[in-house]
């Protein structure tokens, strides 16, 4: 079993272009059956600064390629959306 505090400390990073996303805020979790959904990841804006605009990227379960000691390697991450009308893609 994995604690989320545990989740919080690995770093999300895109495997197609080694783009760090940053670190899990949150987690979207199945109400009926207790599975997660996604992850959320906090993204900070392109200039890194202390005032940059915070986006938050939702990484659905399928996306993770695996969860490793520092890390967590996901795939097909475009852009920051969260939320979208439509369902998940996966």
């Amino acid at each position: 079993m994995v604690l989320l505090s545990e989740l919080q400390i690995k770093e999300v990073i895109v495997m197609e272009n080694g783009r760090r996303l940053g670190h899990i805020a949150d987690l979207e979790i199945d109400g009926d059956s207790g599975k997660i959904i996604a992850l959320i990841v906090l993204v900070r804006g392109r200039n890194g600064g202390f005032f940059s605009k915070t986006d938050e990227v939702l990484i659905y379960w399928e996306q993770i390629v695996t969860i490793g000691a520092d890390v967590i390697l996901v795939e097909n991450v475009e852009k920051p959306t969260l939320y979208t009308d439509q369902p998940h893609p996966y």
